[in-house]
């Protein structure tokens, strides 16, 4: 199993940003940070590290904060701050952090150091500070990032402001009212990157839980004339409204909101898993077209897992999309994990399935989980077995 994220942020780090640091400014207290920045790291939580660091940071460097930002764009080039591998990017952490707290007051300078450490990491959370202090000037600098050659920085001008980013401060006033963010997404929107592009679509689905309608409507229009990456940004963008059965984002994707179909041979085994295991799904979907004509159907399963108090609060998952012909039968066969992962902890009790098609729901069984088994296969085991037949 992975270590966690903020494991990353130890002793060792610490002491590479004072060396990367120290190689730009030669005047850096790199023994009084150090210190300063190692002490009780052991005991925070990841985002926790990252202004524990920063702290430590700010006390650090110079109080002018724009020789501050100069000495950190400077450390970007030391041989200190390159190459940790697949997690080298968190290093700058800290650094954005530090931003986010000291910046305020000093626009220009936070915007140049968020522009170049976009590049090496991500300024999406650090920028939200700007966006809810002076939303006005951080749009109009967003707009003009936009067009930047840069696609990291494009990327920031959708994910900075994704009204419910995950692990981010919200932005209620863009939850409100969105149309800042659509103009900057409309320039956005037929990007060559599909890195950006997936931005795009995942701040539009972000918008859709509060304007919907709208949503919809602009996605209606991004359609006309659209190649395969926008036409990939609206699809990916609706997935919310889908998976709820929203009958325009529907249309949009070619699907009838009352399918008519038939759900036969439903089964779901076995009756009894131990949490750590795993149930299956199957049933066959029949076509029962009164006209005669194919269907395209949009197929979602949905969990209702219990929780700590017994309720069951479901959870949908991507089945898949096919087209029935009008006399057409298609098996659906899947898998319901019960292996904890951070995002969701497994409860004993029992679980319900039903098939989403095209926003009906069909239920097709329940399953009860218990206790692991005394001495079972443990669940990382049995899953690398599974992976290995």
């Amino acid at each position: 199993m992975a270590e966690p994220l903020k494991l990353f942020f130890d002793e060792r780090l610490v002491r590479r940003i004072a060396a990367s640091i120290r190689g730009a400014w030669p005047d850096f207290p790199a023994r009084t940070f150090i210190a300063e920045a190692k002490t009780g790291l052991d005991d925070k939580e990841l985002k926790e590290r990252g202004r524990h660091i920063a702290a430590a940071l700010g006390r650090a460097l110079p109080a002018d904060f724009e020789r501050a930002v100069d000495i950190l764009l400077r450390s970007l080039e030391t041989p200190a701050s390159r190459d940790e591998g697949a997690m080298s990017s968190f290093f700058y952490l800290p650094h954005l952090t530090f931003v986010a707290e000291r910046g305020l007051e000093h626009f220009e300078a936070s915007m140049r150091a968020q522009h170049a450490l976009t590049q090496v990491f991500t300024a999406e959370f650090s920028i939200r500070p700007f966006l809810l202090r002076d939303p006005e000037r951080s749009l109009a600098r967003l707009r003009v990032w936009a067009s930047d050659p840069s696609a990291h920085v494009r990327r920031l001008v959708s994910e900075g402001t994704r009204p419910r980013l995950p692990w981010a401060e919200r932005l209620p006033a863009f939850i409100a009212d969105p149309t800042p963010i659509l103009e900057l997404l409309e320039i956005l929107k037929d990007d060559p990157e599909p890195y950006v592009r997936n931005s795009v679509a995942n701040n539009l689905n972000d918008i859709a839980k509060d304007h919907p309608d709208r949503v919809v409507a602009l996605c209606r229009h991004w359609l006309e004339g659209a190649g395969p990456g926008r036409a990939w940004i609206v699809r990916h963008a609706l997935r919310w409204l889908v998976k709820r059965g929203h009958p325009g984002a529907l249309a949009l994707l070619g699907a009838s909101a009352a399918p008519e179909i038939a759900i036969e041979r439903a089964s779901v085994t076995p009756k009894k898993v131990p949490l750590g295991e795993e149930a299956r799904f199957s049933c066959e979907i029949v076509s029962r077209s009164r006209a005669g004509a194919s269907q395209r159907l949009v197929v979602d399963a949905v969990i209702h897992y219990p929780g700590a108090t017994g309720k069951l609060r479901p959870k949908v998952f991507k089945v898949r999309t096919l087209e029935l012909s009008p006399s057409g039968r298609e098996t659906i066969q899947g898998r319901v994990s019960l292996v904890d992962l951070t995002t969701r902890r497994h409860y004993p009790g029992e679980h319900r399935i039903d098939l989403r098609i095209n926003g009906e729901d069909f239920e097709l069984g329940q399953f009860e989980a218990i206790a692991s088994r005394v001495g079972g296969t443990s669940p990382s085991a049995s899953s690398r077995q599974r992976r290995t037949r």
